[in-house]
């Protein structure tokens, strides 16, 4: 029998017997996904941006945002650029980091939007990079392609090119939408 699934039987029958304190731990996504579901369905309340730390990013090919005052610009704007929006469809898979406190959070996601009556699906892997049961960073891989910019683009010039054109759009957006402030306020 393999060693893993017979630790485990007897983790489980010693729980059983009340002879330990081992309690499993709810997964971290069950907190954060319900979250991540109202960011990109532009129903975002200030309680759903708590899950990140003060210094967390955020990085697609459109945006790169610094902080959670600009990470609140990018999702607020959702519903001012598309009428529909939202992930309808959706995995996860937690990793915990061999350093403790850390933890990744990997979502394959379908997402929906609407521009201007042209739908638009997008296939996209959200990656959550979490300490401390904060988000300190996330990605959005459209497609599951890596973002652009000088490490993952041949050319570093192109690369670094691209990450100031995303940096440029989301101060634009975090301009036009009041620095980061809450619209139902």
């Amino acid at each position: 029998m393999d060693n893993n699934i017979s630790q485990k039987d007897e983790t489980r029958e010693c729980c059983r017997k009340g002879a330990c304190e081992y309690k499993p731990r709810k997964p971290l996504s069950e907190d954060t996904i319900p979250h991540i579901l109202n960011l990109y369905g532009s129903r975002a309340t200030p309680q759903d941006f708590e899950i990140y730390a003060p210094n967390a990013s955020f990085e697609d090919p459109l945006m790169c945002a610094h902080g959670v005052k600009q990470i609140e610009s990018t999702f607020y704007s959702i519903s001012k650029v598309f009428s529909e929006s939202g992930i309808v469809e959706y995995s996860v898979k937690e990793k915990t980091i061999l350093s403790a406190g850390k933890q990744e959070i990997l979502i394959d996601s379908k997402q929906h939007y609407k521009f201007l009556g042209r739908n638009i699906d997008l296939i996209s892997l959200i990656k959550l990079y979490i300490e401390d049961g904060k988000v300190v960073r996330r990605e959005d891989w459209w497609y599951k392609k890596p973002i652009g910019n000088r490490e993952t683009i041949r050319f570093p010039l192109v690369g670094h090119l691209m990450e100031t054109l995303r940096r440029g759009s989301m101060l634009a957006a975090h301009s036009l939408m009041g620095f980061g402030k809450d619209p139902s306020t």
